[in-house]
Order: structure tokens, then sequence, then C-alpha cells
């Protein structure tokens, strides 16, 4: 896949979902609640600052984050669900 997000945007691929509870209970695709955390796969260049400089963001291709539940624009590439949400929606970097 290559995409390049502009600005402040990133690609986020979403973790996969669990079919099963613990308790070995599968869950159907609608009762399955979509996930909110996902890997960084491509960034931005950045925003522009009121001097006109170009700020880098502060997450990168690979790090593990957790997004706002309603954040961002989910879109199929390459037979692929991610999400396209601005780095201001992304509320955690996980270690």
């Amino acid at each position: 896949m290559n995409i390049k997000p502009l600005g402040d945007k990133v690609v986020i691929k979403p973790l996969k979902v669990e079919e099963k509870t613990q308790s070995g209970i599968v869950l159907p695709g609608s009762a399955q609640e979509k996930p909110h955390q996902g890997e960084i796969i491509a960034v931005g260049s950045g925003v522009l600052n009121d001097k006109g400089d170009r700020v880098p963001l502060e997450v990168k291709p690979g790090d593990k984050v957790v997004y706002g539940k309603f954040g961002g624009t989910e879109v199929k590439l390459d037979d692929e669900e991610v999400v396209i949400i601005a780095e201001k929606d992304i509320l955690v970097v996980l270690g």
C-alpha cells in the first residue's frame, strides 16, 4: 500500500477484534465493538505554525495508538480497512 497523508493526517490500521469472548462465546459481527486501537502505517508532513514553519507530527509509522471513538474516516485500501485521522484525535501512544 502506497499512501501519503497530507498535513496533520495519520493513517491507522485498526487492530483485529476478538470474535470470541474469554468463555468461548462466538460474537456475531453486529455485537462486536469496533476497535479504537491500531498501528500507524503512514503520517503526513506536519502542520504550518503561525510563522510558516512546518511542525512535524509527534507520532511515527509503527506506533501503536488509541484514538477517539468517532474520530477519523474509515477507508478500504487494497482490500484492507484503514482509518484516516487527524493527529489531534489520537489520545495516547501505547508503549
